[in-house]
């Protein structure tokens, strides 16, 4: 009589990754990237930059780059911009390399054709309106045609075209939302949006990696049914918690610039219902790692990361509340946040494995 299939190991021989190790090179650094714009975006915010450029794209209207005049803040909201600069570079980057490594060089002239044509039509936008907005939206509709174009045309793995084709899109995207967050003079609503867009990017470079080297095709699910259930449950908590978070230091004393107009709620009453989900999330976190221990589950070791990174978190979130809210402190918080739904990411796509993967497991099991 046949058993069932035992459990998959927590680890399996790891295949080679696609593309070469230029891919993979810029493929951590859009990570890295996009994790510490959120590092930058926080010091505008805590240091009371978030108007040092008065304008967009310019940083005066007479000037792109800040004048002496501006003093620090200038400056520090200028560098922020410089990064989503290097930001872009890096996931049109990883854009072409992935085109190359799945097609051929003519998958790769055909976006850089696409790209030109987004810039000239970018630039008769700004002529024909006026306004750097309207260019910006434009050059954004151009990177959505040229993404449906590219993932129809080449169906080696759309995995990775999607998510580098997301994060070039939304590299984009956040350019129009920082232009929309200056004009608008801070309003807390966008700039919340603002970072949880950046948090959005840095999940989608992580799921990148995950793919990255992972063998393409059908996948199938590792874990208990009621596992799956219980992580899905821990994506809520985890929503809530940065929701809440963003709305408490959106009411908080460090919105970007001192004269910004809040948006009503009140801060104290916010950072008790912030940390409400913080420590359900804790818990679910938890009993994961327990349960995938005991069943030797093939996310422990990342749920492992993350159960630390929540803990320093809260920790850190615990010491900011008791100490007046230090600009250091808030800035970590933001940062492990985004590390934290990074690493659960990681968790929910590793619920599931290459469908080769669980046939081996399965016919090693039964031998």
């Amino acid at each position: 009589m046949a058993t069932a299939p035992a459990a998959p190991p927590l680890a399996a021989p790891r295949p080679a990754a696609a593309g070469g190790s230029w891919l993979r090179l810029f493929a951590w650094l859009s990570f890295l990237f996009e994790t510490t714009i959120i590092g930058t975006g926080g010091a505008v915010r805590l240091t009371g930059s978030g108007l040092g450029c008065s304008e967009w794209p310019l940083c005066t209207p007479e000037s792109l780059v800040p004048t002496e005049a501006l003093g620090i803040h200038g400056f520090i909201e200028f560098g922020n911009r410089t990064m989503t600069g290097a930001v872009g570079i890096v996931a049109i980057a990883v854009l072409l390399l992935t085109l190359r490594a799945v097609g051929t060089r003519r998958d790769v002239l055909a976006a850089v054709w696409f790209a030109l044509g987004g810039i000239a039509a970018a630039i008769v936008a700004y002529v024909a309106v006026g306004e750097f907005w309207a260019a910006t939206a434009v050059l954004l509709l151009a990177v959505i045609a040229a993404a449906v174009f590219s993932v129809r045309s080449l169906p080696a793995r759309r995995d990775l075209q999607i998510l580098a084709w997301i994060v070039v899109a939304g590299v984009v995207a956040q350019a129009l939302v920082g232009g929309i967050t200056v004009l608008t003079e801070l309003n807390a609503f966008i700039v919340g949006f603002h970072y949880v867009s950046s948090l959005v990017l840095v999940c989608v470079t992580a799921a990148y990696l995950v793919r990255l080297y992972e063998a393409p095709g059908r996948r199938e699910r590792v874990v208990p049914a009621w596992f799956t259930a219980l992580t899905h449950l821990t994506t809520l908590a985890l929503a809530l918690t940065i929701l809440f978070g963003v709305l408490t230091t959106a009411n908080g004393p460090h919105s970007g610039d001192a004269d910004v107009i809040r948006n009503g709620f009140d801060a104290t009453v916010l950072a008790h219902v912030h940390s409400w989900p913080g420590y359900i999330l804790l818990a679910l976190v938890v009993a994961l790692v327990a349960a995938s221990a005991a069943r030797r589950l093939r996310p422990l070791p990342w749920l492992i990361a993350l159960l630390a990174v929540i803990a320093v978190q809260v920790v850190v979130g615990i010491i900011q509340a008791r100490n007046g809210l230090p600009e250091l402190l808030v800035g970590i918080h933001m940062v492990l946040a985004a590390l934290s739904a990074a690493a659960f990411t990681v968790v929910v796509l590793r619920l599931k494995r290459p469908a080769d993967a669980v046939q081996r497991s399965g016919s090693t099991a039964d031998a």
